[in-house]
């Protein structure tokens, strides 16, 4: 410092301010220049073993070439606000020193200093100097919001004023707000703040994900037990920051994906070679246009259930990565539940680039920790199949997470960051879940908000839609996705309120050249042609564009759309692309019934099974379900029977669904029961890869209901009696009413709203006849070609033409539909990242304006899906003198509890009913032998009483093991 030409006043000033205190950094004083230094470290080992080639890229452009030295200045530079009155002073302790060395401050009014955010005080201390010694606002403009928001929240201009005394006045705190500026941009390796002065522009979404940046480099050097502190001066060094990174870097074993991943050998070699298959037309197309992209863009592939598009998108991935520079994947799915076997999928599919990548693909739900493939990289478990998996005797992933509670993340809710791996055993601590990790697993990823930091990932789309709302930290859950490829499957389950979140995010990634794979077998056109415009909105950098997307030449069809020298492109399929299996009639007939209890379809799956067959049954309603299997259970069923919906505990739904893809899965062959019937609920209705010979359903919208025909004749080879020859469909939850018009179970109606099931039940009528007829038993009058017809039966269902007939008074219904629609999308719009109006804005400026939300990780969920919220709990028996788990594990007194039991305790995880929310969570408490137990704190017990039931609320709930959970209203 003293070769700078600073007085030694001044240097003794700056030596003194202090960064981390003593009390909150491991016992030890880190003086500011220390942890500034330390963030810049981590960046420059970031940037070598981290960021994907893209970011490097852009971060070149911008600086002139000098990208890795530019990200080090800005990763650093953000706490230089703690060079104030309002920070020093919240320590009395570490105050002293800086008083004493002439840095001195009036009493603030209480209350004042902690109010004044050092982050914002960092961009007041900033924004002159950057005007002043780059020349202008331009580049400043974007910068110092990167500053402001490093904590989580991007403020306003208007929020840049402070309390009188807050941010410091004289001399003294001038000259020592300049030097430690100065001191550390020269230490880094710049030669003044003017050299600093970038060249170019970072696109908002780039910003954002630069930011995320600063915020991973922020937390990992705030960590004492990497970092500890230096109180001394003349131990602080650039040099000794730098080896004190690398150290923590290896320590942390954190890492990136594939760096600089080599081209394909040939065009399908990400197909025959990478996952050896032997390439279908639909998956042939998709890497083929991912290849012919002269941009990074997005793609929309469009293809029958069980035609191959998860292989072909990450075939297509490996492609777009290897052309743009992307460094992994993250692949989005619609539930939980379809998470698990996807997991298992990318993770061998990595592993073919590198056996060590493992440890770098995540599994990003709630209840990964019961996935085995998980435990087994992250946990250190055994393999699944091994001995020991822990995974109930079959060769299946632990107890995949089968809950409807669509992902909710329930890592620790510290923002910090997490202490040094603890010891083997230890429960302690933010993400203590991956204490024990695997050799080379990256435990520092498993802390709040980080997974999506991993290389490779899985999880729910939520994660994805997370990183689309004005959340604290959004910047750290993009900064996960910017440097990837993003493949969302099953994108048509989006409804119109988590739609909102999706078109949000795809602007955002657009704008970030994040390349985007889409995948459906039933998406109507409007939302292909929305999620079209959405995307090069933001590769435009504005609110409004409409590409008109061509009409497909047939189906499967993949559309592109991408931007080129400042010009939309959207294309599509010029020719037909062949299914890989032809088209096949299946027939529909009504089964007309609306009684909850479904006396008629008990009947009619007797009927179907008579002789041999395998039947599905999927309804729209948890009691209904239970009620047709006690109906065919107390009626001497002869054959498999089985029961699956949301309100069975996690053991036994996944017991329950390994046995159904065992026996109906690809790979069922000699098992593959004579007579076999599932029952269950909406959870079939997609990435579930099981084959029935007939299928009965309650009424669905058409898109759904074409989703529940892909499980019916899905697999070839599979031995089908004579009577099943034929693809049958049977549609109940719907009965004629006096007027003609058909009349919705009131499940349904209340799940999909009337309109879709007026054009859902025209379009089946075409096929089985008039709904009015059934009963009188006449034949259907025709059928569905499936798949082929799929394509024209959604566009035809979400289309403009009439297709009710006048009776049905559709414009009523469509009229209340829109209403409903209208108010959905409003609702959702409160909790997008950016205003409609703002899209365009240049900075970040104001992202997070007055009043916008600061959620907490449980209230996430609650913003990006819309309806009443529900609750998770554990189902726990009183036994005597204490309590037992729900498969009779003894727990003891208190509950307390040992890793092994815990894993046990926690299979009979289970989410109530929103009817019941409200009552867990003022009855409800985590028992007291749990406080210590991290995966445990926070998760509430129902403890049923020794008769098995209690009352919640005014119900009174029990747990039957077959049935799943009873809810019977108690009589007042």
């Amino acid at each position: 410092m003293k070769a700078m030409g600073l007085s030694p006043e001044v240097v003794g000033r700056v030596s003194r301010l202090w960064g981390k205190s003593a009390a909150r950094h491991g016992g030890r004083t880190h003086l500011l220049l220390g942890h500034l230094l330390d963030a810049a470290a981590v960046a420059g080992v970031m940037w070598d073993h981290y960021l994907a080639p893209s970011l490097r890229r852009r971060l070149d452009e911008i600086s002139g070439g000098r990208g890795r030295l530019w990200l080090m200045w800005v990763c650093g530079i953000h706490d230089c606000g703690k060079a104030c009155p309002a920070f020093q002073a919240l320590d009395a302790v570490e105050a002293g020193p800086v008083v004493a060395a002439g840095l001195s401050w009036r009493r603030l009014p209480a209350g004042r200093n902690k109010r004044w955010r050092h982050d914002v005080a960092g961009a007041v201390l900033l924004l002159p100097r950057l005007v002043e010694e780059w020349g202008g606002q331009e580049a400043a403009g974007w910068v110092w919001p990167l500053v402001a928001g490093h904590h989580g929240a991007f403020p306003s201009a208007a929020a840049l004023s402070p309390p009188r005394g807050a941010q410091g006045q004289g001399a003294a705190w001038e000259e020592a707000q300049r030097a430690v500026v100065d001191v550390f941009t020269r230490a880094v390796g710049f030669e003044d703040l003017a050299d600093v002065r970038p060249v170019g522009r970072l696109r908002k979404a780039e910003q954002l994900a630069l930011s995320g940046l600063m915020v991973m480099a922020d937390w990992i050097a705030s960590d004492h037990s990497q970092f500890p502190g230096l109180a001394d001066a003349d131990l602080v060094s650039f040099a000794g920051a730098q080896r004190r990174a690398e150290a923590a870097w290896e320590r942390l074993r954190l890492s990136g994906g594939w760096r600089e991943l080599p081209l394909p050998e040939s065009v399908l070699a990400p197909l025959t070679v990478r996952l050896g298959v032997e390439p279908r037309a639909s998956q042939r197309e998709l890497v083929e246009r991912a290849w012919s992209m002269p941009a990074p863009g997005l793609l929309v592939a469009e293809a029958p259930m069980g035609e191959g598009k998860t292989k072909a998108a990450l075939a297509a991935a490996e492609v777009l990565a290897a052309r743009f520079g992307l460094d992994g994947v993250f692949v989005a799915m619609p539930t939980q539940a379809t998470c698990d076997p996807m997991y298992e999928q990318v993770l061998q599919w990595v592993r073919t680039f590198d056996p060590q990548l493992e440890s770098q693909v995540a599994l990003l739900h709630g209840r990964r920790r019961f996935n085995a493939w998980w435990r087994a990289i992250w946990d250190g478990k055994p393999r699944p199949g091994g001995e020991g998996c822990g995974c109930g005797g079959e060769d299946r992933p632990g107890l995949a997470d089968m809950a409807d509670d669509f992902g909710a993340i329930d890592e620790d809710a510290d923002f910090g960051m997490p202490p040094a791996r603890p010891a083997a055993g230890s429960a302690t601590g933010p993400g203590a879940e991956g204490a024990e990790g695997a050799e080379g697993a990256a435990y520092w990823f498993l802390g709040d908000k980080r997974g999506l930091l991993t290389a490779f990932a899985v999880g729910t789309v939520d994660h994805l839609l997370h990183a689309a709302t004005r959340t604290r930290h959004v910047m750290l859950r993009f900064a996960g996705l910017a440097g990837k490829v993003v493949v969302v499957d099953e994108v048509h389950a989006a409804d119109v309120y988590m739609r909102q979140f999706l078109l949000e995010a795809l602007r955002w990634l657009g704008q970030a050249g994040v390349p985007v794979v889409l995948l459906s077998a039933t998406l109507p056109p409007a939302q292909r042609q929305l999620f079209v415009d959405a995307y090069l909105s933001g590769v435009l950098g504005t609110a409004d564009v409409h590409q008109r997307v061509p009409e497909p030449a047939g189906y499967p069809c993949v559309t592109v759309a991408y931007g080129i020298g400042g010009r939309p492109v959207a294309e599509t399929s010029r020719k037909a692309v062949p299914s890989w299996r032809g088209p096949a009639p299946v027939r529909l007939s009504w089964l007309p019934d609306t009684d909850p209890a479904g006396t008629r379809i008990a009947a009619a799956v007797r009927e179907a099974v008579a002789g041999e067959g395998v039947v599905l049954v999927v309804v729209n309603q948890v009691a209904r379900a239970q009620g047709i299997y006690r109906q065919l259970q107390e009626g001497g069923f002869d054959g498999v029977l089985h029961l699956l919906h949301a309100r069975l505990c996690a053991a036994h739904r996944a017991d329950r669904t390994a046995q159904c893809l065992r026996l109906m899965g690809p790979q069922a062959a000699g098992e593959r029961p004579k007579r076999m019937v599932v029952i269950a609920t909406q959870l079939a209705e997609q990435s579930f890869d099981v084959d029935a010979d007939v299928l009965i359903t309650d009424l669905a919208p058409t898109d759904l209901l074409l989703q529940r025909i892909g499980r019916l004749h899905r697999h070839s080879g599979t031995y089908r009696p004579a009577a099943h020859r034929v693809p049958r469909v049977l549609v109940t939850g719907v009965a004629p009413g006096s007027d003609g018009r058909p009349r919705f179970l009131r499940a349904s109606e209340r799940i999909y709203g009337e309109w879709s099931l007026l054009r859902s039940a025209a379009l089946v009528a075409e096929a089985a006849g008039p709904l009015t007829a059934a009963e009188a038993g006449e034949p259907a009058a025709s059928a569905w070609s499936i798949p082929a017809d799929v394509p024209t039966l959604v566009a035809r269902a979400y289309g403009d033409d009439e297709v009710c007939p006048e009776q049905w008074n559709e414009a009523a219904a469509w009229g209340r539909w829109q209403a409903s629609q209208r108010e959905r999308e409003k609702r959702a719009e409160e909790y997008l990242l950016c205003r409609r109006r703002e899209w365009a804005f240049p900075t970040l400026e104001g992202l997070h304006y007055a009043g916008s939300l600061a959620a907490s990780e449980e209230q996430l969920d609650a913003v990006v899906r819309d309806g009443e919220q529900s609750v998770e709990v554990i189902i726990v028996r009183r036994s005597g003198g204490g309590y037992r788990a729900i498969d009779g594990t003894w727990l003891g007194v208190h509950g307390e509890v040992d890793d092994e039991v815990t894993d046990r305790l926690i299979g009979g995880t289970l989410r109530l009913p929103p009817g019941l929310t409200d009552a867990a969570r003022s009855e409800l408490r985590p028992l007291a032998g749990w406080a210590g137990r991290p995966w445990l704190r926070y998760r509430l017990a129902l403890v049923l009483e020794e008769d098995g039931t209690r009352l919640l609320g005014a119900d009174r709930v029990s747990y039957h093991d077959m049935l799943g959970l009873l809810i019977e209203p108690v009589r007042r």
